[in-house]
This record gives structure tokens, C-alpha cells and sequence, in this order.
């Protein structure tokens, strides 16, 4: 990289601002004024004096005013009401759902007439998963995309895409669409120009005539899926070896390159004038290649979100950002455009990602499960980073991939007065392995029994349901009820934007039936991405199942949902932190307003001890007193504080 050659920051933005009409001119010319010179900078710093990099930068401008002057009214009115509210994806009302267009509405017009469900639901932010033009045949789930600019034929239209987002904006529910940035498919145009020999396209990807430099770059780099997909490179006859850090048919994208940047810029705001309102940013951390690293997290991959930030909120300044990058929360901070160790970036600060996955407590509420322990959360609760204004986690139980356990061998290793735990043994816990174990999980990536990486399945096959249908064993269905509840009763209670996992509401259990399909046998992951069972889905919505395993979990949750969305002191950016017990299978968590949540993460009854800073404090029950089934009487006088918790019970408590 090298320095900026020359102030052209005037000229660029008049030249932005004369290719807009008057009627938005004031408004994108104000936007630029606040952004626009560090886009420029930004993008200098990036690409220094690459050959052509003047004219990328000049294209890369007019395609922004472009976009700016086409942007729909009803769009602009979202970015006005947001600019008013920034912080507005982390209200109190702001739930997630996650889920695949196919299998929860067929296509996106069966999405679209889903709608008044997820209403109900109290669905606000929906992320459907790929639904872009995806590569024939194998395509990692639909994440090698073939292009960018249509509907998957499977999944509808062009047109449908406009329906569905016009209908869950007047619904007042956000769409999240995944924007791949580090690869294409091997059947995009450009790849496909790149394999024709145009030096042009050749040059958007990472190529080699030899393994000279591969083989230098294996020394540093790990692998994602060591097991289907070993190594990171890929022979392509007549092109030489192509970076493929996924699956040999995703190439990776070379953002050294500045077309490549503008290209991929380009093609988030089209969408976005779709009424995308909120990308997941996929793979975000190898966007930069560096000889002698493992090319994961480089200074560069950040300057470009960064760059990206800054050019969506010149032209669609009502847009989310997320993050998607599986790292320990203490590595995250950078994506939030603060300093790797936390410290303000005054520079920075909130001009990244307004998003992030905490991976971490994600994993670890699995961990505290099978161990039985709350005080792991506690601890990584209490770890969290800070995060500037109007910046939040995406939290979440379940998701399309697997459970990443290494984001947690800092924590596995114990310390602060907490004992270590074994992250194989809980990978074996949840593959099923041993007498003890209720789950249905298999494992992912992993070779041998002591050798951790992921591990599949829904959230009420891992919690016991699945097992417990299966072996109709009443009890034991009760008690992994109970687990599914207790774990979704802590992603609601925690700060953020909670996310759920389609078909959670209604306890839906693994697909074991994907290994005997063809096209999805060898991928393991499609071991947790059911078809949505409409049938008992409705039941439970109209309440005609309540006296069902279904019935009683989306009761929990939706109760939850209701009281989570009038309860300030649940905001996604309302103060958290982890309550100490000496029982280290009590977790508490204290939020805003008074408001406190109380977790039995053991088998076993505990004794809940008041701390002394609440001891003069009288509690209300915010669960209306049946405590979700808890089954301890409430023997507290006039206060709601229990005196124990029964196993894996829950209280949600406010101060009367």
C-alpha cells in the first residue's frame, strides 16, 4: 500500500454530486461530504498506484451516483427514518429468524404469503439464506454464487424478490440476504472469462502457473473443511492453480485487485435498491492474502469493510452490515472499527460492521450445557467487548453451519477462579457418544474422536428431544423440553439482536432423510436444515397443539418474544453483565432497568443465594409466575426472587 498521491477529494465530489438529480442532491452530497473523503483515502491506501486504480475509483463513483439517483423513494424514507434512529436494529422488538428460502416457503413468493407468520412470530429482521443465481450442481448451499444479479431460478424471479421485499417492509421486518465477498462460483461470467484466458477476469483471481507459491502459502494457512475439501488450491486445466480456500469450485476473489472492489461495490448497491436492508457479509475474514500468515483477519480485510461501509452509507445509509466472521469475541473487535484490543479508534469506531456473530457464546451455551456449568458463560459473558454506539452482537443457538468449537480453546483451558472443560469430550457429547448423552448431533470435519472441529444437528435433536421421541420416554421429552427453553431463554435475555433458527419455534428435529438424497448426502450439514412442518407450525400458532412438544416450546419462546419486546431493559445495547454464584451451575445475567435473569444450567435443584448489591431489592416475576414449568412453588413472600431453581429452570425478573 502506499499514501494518497494527491487531494482529489473536490473533484470526486463534484463528481458525484452533478450525476444525481436535484431532487436527492443535497441529501447524497451531505452523505459524501461525511464519508466520501475517507472512502477516498481509504481506497488510495488500498491500492496505491495500481495500474488503472484512477479510473476504478472514477467508475466506482459514478456507479455510486447511479445507484444514488435510482434509489426508491420508499427507500429513502427507511434511510431518513434511520438516520434519526440509528441504533433501531437493536430495539427491544428486534428478533431474528434465520432460515432457507426452499426450505421454509418452497420459493419467495411461498416466503412472501409466510409473512403474517413471522409477524406473529414477532419476527423483525429475516435473514434468508442464499438466494442469488447459484453454480449447477454443487454449491456449498447455495454460497457459490453464479451471479449477482438474479433470483436463483429454483426460488423464483426478479419480480418475486420485489414482492417479497416491498411486503416485509410494510410488515416492519428487515431482510438480511448474504453478500459472498471472497468467492465466486467457477461458473461466473468472470470465471468463466478468466478460464477463456482474458487477462481482465484472469486477473479478479487468485492464479498460479506452478505450486511454488501454493505450496509457500500451505505452510501458514489452516483448513475449513479439512476432511471434504483438504487444501487450499485447485488445479483448473488450461488456467494453472486457482486459491480455493472452501470447495474447489468457490474461487477466491483477489481484492488486491481495485476492480474487484468496485465490481463487488457496485453489486451491493443494486441489491440494496432491491430492498435488501441488511447484508451478511460471508467470510469477511479472508478477504487479504499475506504470504507467511494464515491470510485470516489481515489490516486490509478491514480497510475494505471499512471502504464498503462508507460506500453504503453515502448511498443507502439505512442499510445494516454483519460481520460473518466465526472467531473468538475477543478477536472481533476490529470488525466493529475499534483497535484489536478493545481501545476506541476515534477514527473507526462504529465505521465497519454494525453486526457481528458472537460465536463464542454460541458455543458456549452448548458447553455450559453438556457440562452443566453456568459460570462458562458467565466468564465469556464478562469477556464480551465493548462496542461503540449503535454496534451489536447477532446472538444466536443454532445457524446453517456447524457448531465451531475452537472458537473456544481459550476458555476450555479454565481460569479465573474457573475449572477447564474438554472439548472433545463435549464433541463426543453431542455426536451421541457415551451412555450419558441425550444428543442426536453427528460430527463435522473432525478426524478421530479426539480431533474437534464442528458438530451438526438442530437445536432440539442436540438438546434431547429428538432422543426422547424416539425412545418415547415422557420424562425424559419433558426435561429436554426444558433444556431447549433454558437455552433460548439465555440468547433472549443477552444483549444484542437474538436470532431464531427456523423451525426452533416448534422443536423441529434433525433431517435424518438428507443421507439417503444424492445431491445432499455429502454434506453433513444438511443434517439441520429441515423442511419447515407447516402443518404442526399453524397448530402451534392457532394453539391447537399446546399440549405438545411443539406447543409447549413455542409457547416459552413466544411468551419471551412478548415480554422481551416491552421490557426496555432488554435493548440490544442495554447494560449486561454476569452475576456471580459460588454454584457454578447458576448463571445470572443483570440488564438494564432492573432487570435480571436467572439460569439453572445443572440436571439437579440449586439454592439461588441473593447477592448482596440486590439484598434490599422486591422482584416481579416477568414471566407472569408460571416460570415456564420450572415446578418449584414460589416461596419467596412478597418478592419473586426464588429461593431455588429447579433443573434447567428459568426466571426472567424485573425490580417491583
Amino acid at each position: 500500500m502506499s499514501a494518497r498521491p494527491s487531494n482529489d477529494d473536490a473533484r470526486l465530489r463534484e463528481r458525484f454530486a452533478s450525476a444525481v438529480s436535484s431532487a436527492v442532491r443535497a441529501d447524497t452530497r451531505a452523505r459524501w461530504d461525511a464519508r466520501g473523503p475517507r472512502l477516498v483515502d481509504t481506497f488510495r491506501m488500498l491500492y496505491g498506484d495500481a495500474p488503472g486504480v484512477d479510473a476504478a475509483l472514477q467508475r466506482m463513483v459514478d456507479g455510486m451516483a447511479a445507484c444514488a439517483d435510482a434509489r426508491p423513494g420508499a427507500l429513502r424514507a427507511l434511510d431518513a427514518a434511520r438516520k434519526r434512529d440509528p441504533a433501531w436494529f437493536l430495539g427491544q422488538d428486534m428478533i431474528g429468524y434465520t432460515t432457507y428460502v426452499d426450505r421454509f416457503g418452497g420459493t419467495l413468493s411461498g416466503v412472501a404469503a409466510r409473512v403474517p407468520y413471522l409477524r406473529a412470530l414477532g419476527v423483525r429482521y429475516l435473514h434468508l439464506l442464499p438466494f442469488l443465481h447459484a453454480r449447477d450442481g454443487d454449491n456449498d448451499g447455495g454460497f457459490a454464487v453464479r451471479d449477482y444479479d438474479a433470483v436463483d431460478p429454483a426460488l423464483g424471479d426478479d419480480a418475486d424478490l420485489d414482492t417479497l421485499t416491498a411486503r416485509l417492509r410494510d410488515a416492519g421486518i428487515s431482510l438480511c440476504a448474504d453478500l459472498v465477498l471472497n468467492h465466486t462460483a467457477d461458473d461466473h461470467r468472470w470465471a468463466q472469462a478468466a478460464r477463456r484466458g482474458d487477462p481482465r477476469y484472469r486477473a479478479f483471481y487468485h492464479v498460479f502457473p506452478d505450486r511454488d507459491l501454493p505450496d509457500a502459502y500451505e505452510r501458514t494457512l489452516g483448513q475449513v473443511f479439512p476432511q471434504t475439501a483438504p487444501g487450499n488450491f485447485t488445479h483448473v486445466d488450461g488456467l494453472g492453480w486457482v486459491w480455493t480456500t472452501f470447495y474447489g469450485y468457490q474461487w477466491d476473489l483477489d481484492w488486491s485487485n481495485p476492480e474487484v472492489f468496485v465490481e463487488m461495490a457496485l453489486t451491493m448497491l443494486r441489491l440494496v435498491n432491491r430492498g435488501i436492508e441488511a447484508f451478511r457479509l460471508d467470510s469477511t475474514a479472508y478477504l487479504w492474502k499475506r504470504l507467511g500468515t494464515d491470510c485470516m483477519n489481515q489490516p486490509e480485510a478491514h480497510a475494505i469493510l471499512q471502504a464498503l461501509r462508507a460506500v453504503s452509507d453515502i448511498v443507502a445509509p439505512g442499510v445494516l452490515l454483519k460481520a460473518e466472521a466465526i472467531v473468538p469475541a475477543r478477536e472481533l473487535p476490529p470488525y466493529f472499527g475499534l483497535r484489536a484490543d478493545g481501545a476506541a479508534d476515534t477514527d473507526s469506531a462504529g465505521r465497519e460492521c454494525h453486526l457481528a456473530y458472537h460465536s463464542t457464546l454460541m458455543a458456549a451455551l452448548w458447553v455450559a450445557l453438556a457440562e452443566q456449568r453456568g459460570d462458562l458463560l458467565a466468564g465469556v459473558i464478562a469477556q464480551t467487548p465493548a462496542l461503540p454506539a449503535a454496534s451489536g452482537w447477532l446472538t444466536y443457538l443454532r445457524c446453517h453451519d456447524d457448531i465451531g468449537w475452537n472458537v473456544l480453546r481459550e476458555e476450555a483451558a479454565g481460569g479465573d477462579g474457573r475449572a477447564p472443560f474438554d472439548l472433545a469430550r463435549v464433541a463426543r457429547f453431542f455426536a451421541g457418544d457415551g451412555d450419558e448423552s441425550y444428543a442426536r448431533g453427528r460430527s463435522f470435519q473432525s478426524a478421530g474422536s479426539e480431533h474437534v472441529h464442528g458438530t451438526n444437528g438442530m437445536a432440539a435433536a442436540l438438546a434431547g428431544i429428538d432422543d426422547a421421541i424416539a425412545h418415547g420416554d415422557a420424562a425424559a421429552l419433558r426435561a429436554a423440553e426444558r433444556r431447549l427453553i433454558l437455552l433460548y431463554g439465555i440468547v433472549l435475555a443477552c444483549a444484542g439482536l437474538p436470532a431464531l433458527y427456523m423451525g426452533d419455534e416448534i422443536a423441529l428435529g434433525n433431517d435424518e432423510a438428507y443421507a439417503r438424497d444424492p445431491a445432499r448426502a455429502g454434506e453433513g450439514r444438511w443434517l439441520h436444515r429441515p423442511a419447515m412442518d407447516w402443518a404442526l407450525a399453524d397448530a402451534v400458532a392457532t394453539r391447537t397443539h399446546d399440549d405438545t412438544t411443539a406447543g409447549r416450546v413455542g409457547a416459552a419462546l413466544r411468551r419471551m418474544i412478548a415480554v422481551r419486546r416491552i421490557t426496555r431493559g432488554l435493548r440490544g445495547d442495554a447494560p449486561m453483565r454476569a452475576l456471580r454464584f459460588d454454584d457454578p451451575a447458576l448463571l445470572g445475567i443483570e440488564r438494564g432497568d432492573g432487570v435480571i435473569a436467572l439460569f439453572n444450567l445443572a440436571g439437579r435443584e440449586v439454592a439461588v443465594p441473593v447477592p448482596p448489591s440486590l439484598a434490599d431489592a422486591r422482584w416481579r416475576d416477568m414471566l407472569d409466575d408460571g416460570r415456564l414449568d420450572d415446578g418449584m412453588p414460589d416461596d419467596g413472600g412478597d418478592s419473586a426472587w426464588p429461593t431455588a431453581l429447579a433443573p434447567h429452570a428459568l426466571r426472567w425478573l424485573q425490580r417491583a
